[in-house]
């Protein structure tokens, strides 16, 4: 089982190039996403997410959404998102 990667607390417009950067390094294994430290989610950052699980869908693999505060479930909500719809890689 692949190690889950824990993402920065703000993901924000500035982050998004990093989150990408990290996210497209995961080739291997599942794609685990720990949101345990996440204060703030953006529209971006959550673009980047879904696509990196839809191409890790794509490629087989699978992927995980986990330790979601309530405060980011609230935020993905609000985009019409949850973490079991960018677990399956589509909106």
């Amino acid at each position: 089982m692949s190690e889950p990667i824990v993402l920065a607390s703000r993901l924000d417009l500035p982050a998004a190039s990093a989150l990408k950067t990290q996210l497209k390094a995961q080739t291997e294994g599942d794609l685990i996403l720990d949101l345990s430290e996440v204060k703030h989610l953006g529209a971006l950052c959550l673009q980047v997410m879904l696509a990196a699980a839809t191409t890790a869908v794509a490629a087989g693999r699978s992927v995980s959404v986990i330790n979601a505060t309530d405060r980011v479930t609230d935020q993905l909500r609000v985009m019409g998102m949850t973490p079991e719809t960018i677990a399956r890689g589509r909106t």
